[in-house]
């Protein structure tokens, strides 16, 4: 017997351990770790999010295939109608669920790294080939370059994020416009766009604009601003002409019913949830303005819940080796090209913040 052959050389993603795997190699207890590697929201879920979790009435039924009162829920909370909306299990789910509806193998998307590695990963997952465009020292799009490779490699799909991840830079209106006049369906990842305005990112974000859009996608998530990472789910507003073809290649039973009831609980208590987010915002700054007084390290301006920064002078691997080692503070290393000397750190608590710095410092 044979696995599929394009899957031999199939790179493995490399994903973020959690609290105990970390505890357990480390020898050091979940209290004792700083974990700013995997841009979670370090004050987790809010406490009504976990009662309802706690007085699950259904969770030995299968739950409702089209989730139907999470999509009216998020109805109400993005101005978009639920025939646009779908629910993933994570936006992760929906990326894949796009490559496999429109890829044949050989064919093309565009992505414009460093961004998401997922987008190549599924790419690769799907026999399909993921063409890079390289974004500029600043990390803003070469224009030029992009419609270019639309021209030559008519690609079927364009997946572009903003705030752009690991730089957290937020593209502006005017080049998403552009990116719309391109003939290829673009997927706009908006997974950090909470942090990166006022009212929870509803200014900047897109979302609004997919009705009145024939190519655009854009998926949202509650991992990060509703500290639901551990829960995988996600959603996204789809053109109305895609949805019959989405909702026949979902999986079924795609949204389990603890996830469900837990963004349902948070959107409506989503005033809460932007009160946790402007104290992350908060925090962003000071940590920011101190990692700029890092003799060693060059920060990058971000409005999203992390911050890179190159490393200057030293290994940047054996920087992220030292901090877990010594201080059991987690941060993210890229080991890619144009990223090697390069850090990503979470923002976190105030007391994370303390303790990365002093350890910083130390070092």
């Amino acid at each position: 017997m044979k696995i599929r052959k394009h899957l031999e050389s199939l790179p493995s993603y490399t994903p973020i351990e959690p609290f105990e795997v970390l505890s357990a190699r480390l020898g050091r207890s979940s209290d004792q770790i700083v974990k700013l590697d995997a841009n979670e929201n370090p004050y987790g879920p809010l406490k009504v999010v976990r009662e309802a979790l706690a007085a699950l009435e259904f969770p030995h039924i299968y739950p409702d295939p089209e989730s139907r009162a999470l999509r009216k829920s998020l109805a109400e909370f993005t101005g978009v109608g639920a025939e646009y909306l779908m629910a993933g299990a994570g936006a992760d789910e929906l990326l894949d669920l796009l490559m496999r509806v429109f890829l044949e193998p050989n064919d093309c998307l565009l992505s414009c790294p460093p961004t998401f590695g997922m987008y190549s990963f599924d790419a690769e997952l799907n026999a399909a080939r993921c063409i890079e465009i390289p974004r500029r020292a600043d990390f803003s799009l070469d224009m030029e370059a992009v419609r270019e490779a639309v021209k030559i490699h008519l690609p079927k799909l364009f997946f572009i994020t903003s705030p752009n991840n690991p730089d957290g830079s937020v593209l502006d209106a005017k080049i998403i416009d552009e990116l719309l006049e391109l003939p290829t369906l673009v997927v706009l990842d908006e997974a950090y766009i909470e942090f990166a305005g006022e009212n929870l990112g509803a200014s900047l974000s897109y979302i609004r604009e997919v009705p009145s859009r024939k190519n655009l996608v854009v998926l949202r998530t509650f991992s990060k601003w509703a500290g639901l990472a551990g829960l995988r789910i996600g959603y996204g507003a789809f053109p109305l002409w895609l949805m019959p073809t989405l909702w026949k290649s979902k999986q079924p039973y795609n949204i389990n019913v603890a996830a469900s009831v837990a963004a349902q609980v948070s959107l409506e208590h989503a005033d809460e949830l932007a009160e946790i987010v402007e104290l992350l915002k908060s925090e962003r700054a000071r940590l920011f303005s101190e990692l700029q007084k890092i003799t060693y390290l060059k920060p990058y301006p971000t409005r999203s819940n992390f911050i890179l920064c190159q490393v200057i002078g030293r290994d940047a691997a054996e920087l992220k080796a030292q901090l877990a080692q010594q201080y059991g503070v987690f941060i993210r290393y890229f080991n890619k090209a144009g990223l090697r000397d390069h850090i990503r750190i979470s923002v976190g608590r105030p007391q994370d913040t303390d303790a990365l710095l002093k350890a910083l410092r130390n070092l």
